[in-house]
């Protein structure tokens, strides 16, 4: 477990453009009062970003091989056999797009978050 914080640690400090983005928007309760972490260990994955209180996990992904997909099928699946939610986002809709992708993010944390 080790190294995977201090993976996670190390991807926190070289974070990429679109991360860097986005995160603007997820850090200190910015967004819609909901608690983000970046780069943030669960199990043996370290996840892009993630709202523990409405188990959502958010990952953009650049370009990808078979590998990389086979890959985050099997994290996708794991994850939700934890509880968890995954939302993908490629990271030009990040560039291009912002606004959509922050309204689905939004829109799937109230939906998981409990009413008062």
């Amino acid at each position: 477990m080790d190294k995977i914080k201090s993976n996670a640690r190390d991807l926190r400090s070289n974070l990429t453009l679109q991360e860097r983005k986005l995160w603007r928007y997820l850090r200190s309760r910015r967004f819609g009062d909901f608690k983000f972490r970046r780069q943030h260990p669960v199990g043996s994955y370290i996840l892009d970003f993630a709202c523990c209180s409405a188990r959502v996990v958010v990952e953009l992904d650049g370009g990808q091989h078979d590998l990389a997909v086979a890959y985050d099928s099997r994290r996708t699946s794991w994850l939700e056999s934890q509880g968890w939610t995954v939302l993908r986002f490629w990271n030009n809709e990040i560039d291009c797009n912002e606004e959509t992708v922050l309204e689905n993010i939004l829109q799937e944390l109230n939906r998981r978050s409990p009413s008062p």
